[in-house]
């Protein structure tokens, strides 16, 4: 009699991290996540047509490496279909990810919430960002709109009640806030995430949230996201 193959147990958390061009950035974002992939953490990428070496360092790193033609929602869609776990948390190259998430996340998902984010934390040299970051936080917590920078967490029966994020070019993070805040509030967990600061020292901090306020003020009047986000690309 021919022994069955052992069928490999279910990951409580697939981790889907969306890609493009991130070859100076992902190395040490994968090198973070390898204590997680040891207790069990399921991680993923989906890469969206990049030119650099970001495809051949996932492969060092992740459980899978898909790819797709680029756009951010698309390739978390993809992530998520591909992935196992009943619990998915969606990524940011540079975003870090705080010591035992998957546990974090657990809990969470364990209470009333079947969705939620991560306070956060932004890097740099602008003692701006502190208040950037602050004002982030309070404002999700105030709203219940949660920002893909913030790690957005939730179960995969919400994922899917919610028919995944909407692909647009901008903005997918905000919809599915909006969606997902129809089957609970979320979960705002204190602990913090650390992402890039880069997008806001570029262009300097006032100028950066006065130009997304004034885009997202513009996406809740109905406008369409594909203009906006041609806006968002030539700001940038």
């Amino acid at each position: 009699m021919t022994p069955s193959m052992p069928v490999p147990k279910t990951p409580r958390l697939s981790i889907i991290i969306p890609t493009l061009d991130e070859a100076a950035t992902l190395e040490p974002q994968l090198a973070t996540l390898l204590g997680l992939w040891v207790c069990g953490v399921e991680i993923l990428v989906v890469d969206g047509g990049s030119r650099d070496a970001t495809v051949t360092i996932a492969r060092r790193y992740a459980d899978r490496v898909l790819s797709c033609e680029p756009g951010r929602a698309r390739q978390m869609n993809l992530g998520a279909q591909a992935s196992r776990g009943e619990h998915l948390l969606f990524l940011h190259a540079d975003t870090r990810l705080p010591r035992r998430a998957d546990r974090r996340v657990a809990r969470a998902l364990d209470g009333a919430s079947c969705w939620g984010r991560f306070d956060i934390r932004l890097t740099g040299q602008r003692r701006m960002l502190r208040v950037v970051a602050c004002c982030m936080n309070l404002r999700s917590r105030l709203t219940g709109i949660a920002t893909g920078d913030q790690a957005l967490f939730m179960t995969r029966a919400a994922f899917d009640a919610v028919g995944g994020y909407p692909e647009q070019p901008l903005m997918e993070d905000i919809e599915i806030s909006r969606r997902l805040k129809a089957l609970s509030r979320p979960a705002c967990l204190r602990t913090r995430v650390v992402s890039s600061g880069r997008r806001w020292e570029r262009h300097g901090p006032w100028a950066t949230i006065l130009l997304m306020w004034r885009l997202r003020f513009r996406y809740w009047r109905g406008e369409d996201s594909h203009r906006l986000a041609e806006e968002y690309r030539h700001a940038r």
